[in-house]
C-alpha cells in the first residue's frame, strides 16, 4: 500500500507495539503530527512543555515497563533540547527511540531556518543515529532503530527525518525482521571459551572466604531477577548494589547489604574493601562506586559479567571476564557451584553494620518541630508501606532516598545515575505513571531540580496524571553546598536558592498544594496526599545544612569515608553542628 513518510512513522510505531509517545511539535515535524490525527485512537501522544522532558519521560517509561520509550521533536532547537535526555538514556542504558524532523533534503547543509546537524551533535550520546533524506529509506531506518535500541546493552537511537521524506509517498511493506551487517548485539571479547571461563569462576568462588556480589542494572535489563536470586541463595554470598542496581533483590533479603559507593552504606564499603572476591554482575565499576582505583579492593580477585565487552577490564582488571547476558551466564554458573554459607564473614559485616547504625542520623534524637530530609524519606516509605514507584531527582535527597526507603519491589526506584540529570524526577514520574498506571508514583525532587521541570505541572494536569510530588526544600543546591562545606571551607558560592511559594504555584496549575515543616505535619501531609484523588505537590521545608553521610571524597579510597560525627551528649542543646560535619 502507498503511504506518506509521516504515515509510515505511525504505522511502524504501531507495529513495534508503541502505545505512548512523548513529544512537542514544530515546523519540520509537522507532517508527522498532521498524520497523528488519524492514529490518536491507537497511540497516545503526551504533549510535554519542554523537549528534554519528553526524552526523560521516555527513558523512565522504558525503565518502568521494559518497552522502548519514544520521544519526538522538531528540527533545530527542538531536537537539540532532546540532547540531555538522550545522554541520560545513553549513560543509564535505556532503550529510547527519538524521532526528529529535519529541514527538506535539498536544504540540508544550507543553514536553513531551524537547521542543525542533529545526527552530528548526538553521535557521541546515542547508540546509533540516522538521517533519512528519502522516504524509501524510512521503514528500514525505523525498524533498525528499535532493534538496536532494545538489543544487547540497551540505549537511545535517533532518527532524523527530512520534511520532504515525511511528505512523499512510497509503497510500504512492514518490516518484520531485521538483519544488520556489522551489528552484533553481544560482541564477545576475543575468542571467548565460555565453559572454561565458567569453570575458572567456579574455582574462584570455591576458594573465596570473603566474597561480595556487586549487582548492577544489567540484571534488570536482562530480566534476570529470578536467576540472580537463585544464585545468591545457593552461593550464600552477600550482595552490594549500585545505585541503578537497587531493586534487583529485595532489600529485606538477609543477604542484601544495600547500596555501595560514594554515599553507600559504610559497612558495605568496608566489606568491599576487605573482600577476597568480587563478583560483578551487570555493572561497570563507575568512579562513584570504586573511589580511588589504585587502592580499590586490592586483595580481591574479580569475576566480571557484562553484556558489553567494552566494560570488561575498562576500569578494574578482571581475573575472569565473561561477555554475555547475566541471565544466561547465571543459568550456567548456578548449577556448577555448591550451596554455602559464610558465618564468620557475615558476622564481621554485621559488626561494621552496628558501627554504621551508631552514626545513623535517623537514630538520633530530634524535637518534633524540626524536620530533616531523611525523616521525610522514611515517612514516605512507612506511609506507603513501600508499595509505590519512586522517581528521584539528583542530589542529597536522591541519596537519602536510597538510604531511608527500603526497596522491596522489582525496579522500584527510577533515578538518573550516570549523567546525574537535575530536573529528572517530574518527567520521569510522568513516564513511570503512564507505564505503570496501577502504581502509586512519587516524584521526589530538591528545590533546585524541581525548578527545572515546573512547566510539566501543566502536562500533569492536561493529561490527568495522578502523581505525588515531594519537594525537599532546604533553600540550597544541597549537594553542591555540602561539597563547598566539606572541601572548600564553607566558602558558599552560588548555592543559596530563593524559591517561590510552591503551594501557591501548585494551586495556580490546579494541583492540590500542601506544606510541612515539622515531623507531625509531614506525616499528615503524606497521608492527605495519598488520600487525594489526583496530583498533589508537598513542599517539605527541611533543615538547611544537613549533610549526606557517609561520603567518599574525590581521590579517596572506598574505605576512607567521611562519617557523620556522633552527637554530643546534649546534642540538641549544642545546636546542629554534629549534623553538619563540623
Amino acid at each position: 500500500m502507498k503511504l506518506t513518510g509521516a504515515q509510515i512513522i505511525w504505522e511502524t510505531l504501531l507495529q513495534q507495539g508503541v502505545e505512548i509517545v512523548f513529544g512537542y511539535p514544530g515546523g519540520a515535524i509537522l507532517p508527522t503530527y498532521d498524520a497523528l490525527v488519524d492514529y490518536q485512537d491507537r497511540i497516545r501522544h503526551i504533549l510535554v512543555r519542554h523537549e528534554e522532558n519528553a526524552a526523560l519521560a521516555a527513558d523512565a517509561y522504558f525503565r518502568a515497563t521494559g518497552k522502548v520509550g519514544v520521544c519526538m521533536a522538531t528540527s533545530g532547537p527542538g531536537a537539540l533540547n532532546l540532547v540531555t535526555g538522550l545522554a541520560n538514556a545513553m549513560m543509564d542504558s535505556s532503550a529510547v527511540v527519538a524521532i526528529t524532523g529535519q529541514v527538506a533534503s535539498h536544504l540540508v547543509g544550507t543553514d536553513a531556518f531551524q537547521e542543525t546537524d542533529v545526527t552530528g551533535v548526538t553521535l557521541p550520546i546515542t547508540k546509533h543515529n540516522y538521517l533519512v533524506t528519502n522516504v524509501e529509506e524510512l521503514p528500514q531506518a525505523l525498524a533498525e532503530a528499535f532493534y538496536i535500541a532494545r538489543t544487547g546493552r540497551p540505549g537511545p537511537v535517533l532518527v532524523d527525518v527530512c520534511k520532504d521524506a515525511q511528505q512523499k509517498m512510497t509503497d510500504y511493506t512492514p518490516i518484520t525482521s531485521v538483519q544488520m551487517r556489522g551489528y552484533r548485539a553481544i560482541k564477545p571479547m576475543g575468542k571467548q571459551n565460555l565453559p572454561l571461563l565458567l569453570q575458572r569462576a567456579k574455582e574462584l568462588i570455591d576458594q573465596a572466604r570473603r566474597p561480595i556480589i556487586l549487582a548492577g542494572q544489567g540484571i534488570k535489563h536482562g530480566q534476570a531477577h529470578e536467576e540472580f536470586r537463585e544464585f545468591v541463595e545457593k552461593s550464600g554470598i552477600p550482595v552490594a548494589t549500585t545505585l541503578l542496581g537497587i531493586g534487583v533483590l529485595s532489600e529485606d533479603h538477609p543477604l542484601n547489604l544495600r547500596m555501595m559507593g560514594m554515599h553507600g552504606e559504610a559497612y558495605v564499603n568496608m566489606a568491599i574493601a576487605n573482600a577476597d572476591l568480587l563478583i560483578a554482575l551487570g555493572m561497570r565499576f563507575d568512579d562513584r562506586v570504586t573511589g580511588n582505583l589504585k587502592t580499590y579492593a586490592k586483595n580481591a580477585r574479580v569475576i566480571h559479567v557484562d553484556i558489553d565487552a567494552a566494560e570488561i577490564n575498562k576500569n578494574v582488571p578482571a581475573d575472569v571476564g565473561i561477555v554475555g547476558s547475566v541471565k544466561d551466564v547465571l543459568r550456567e554458573l548456578t548449577p556448577m557451584i555448591e550451596k554455602r554459607t559464610y558465618p564468620a564473614w557475615l558476622e564481621q559485616i554485621n559488626e561494621w553494620r552496628k558501627d554504621t547504625q551508631a552514626h545513623n542520623i535517623i537514630n538520633m534524637p530530634f524535637p518534633e518541630d524540626m524536620l530533616l530530609a531523611p525523616h521525610v524519606m522514611r515517612m514516605i516509605w512507612e506511609e506507603t508501606r513501600g508499595e509505590c514507584t519512586v522517581c528521584t531527582d539528583v542530589g542529597q535527597h536522591q541519596m537519602w532516598e536510597t538510604q531511608y526507603f527500603q526497596h522491596t519491589r522489582k525496579n522500584q526506584l527510577i533515578t538518573s545515575g550516570g549523567l546525574g540529570t537535575m530536573g529528572f524526577a517530574v518527567p520521569a514520574a510522568i513516564g513511570a505513571k503512564l507505564g505503570r498506571p496501577q502504581d502509586e508514583v512519587w516524584a521526589i525532587a530538591g528545590d533546585g531540580g524541581f525548578q527545572m521541570s515546573i512547566p510539566e505541572l501543566a502536562t500533569i494536569v492536561q493529561e490527568g496524571i495522578d502523581i505525588k510530588i515531594a519537594i525537599i526544600n532546604n533553600n540550597f543546591l544541597g549537594m553542591v553546598r555540602q561539597w563547598q562545606e566539606l572541601m572548600h571551607d564553607r566558602r558558599y558560592s552560588a548555592v543559596e536558592m530563593w524559591t517561590p511559594d510552591f503551594v501557591k504555584l501548585a494551586e495556580a496549575y490546579g494541583i492540590c498544594g500542601l506544606r510541612a515543616n515539622s515531623m507531625p505535619s509531614a506525616r499528615e501531609a503524606i497521608r492527605t496526599a495519598r488520600e487525594h484523588k489526583g496530583p498533589v505537590l508537598i513542599e517539605f521545608q527541611v533543615e538547611k545544612e544537613t549533610n549526606v553521610f557517609p561520603m567518599i571524597q574525590p581521590g579517596k579510597s572506598i574505605h576512607e569515608m567521611t562519617r557523620r560525627p556522633m552527637p554530643l551528649p546534649a546534642a540538641m542543646g549544642g545546636g546542629l553542628d554534629f549534623m553538619q560535619g563540623k
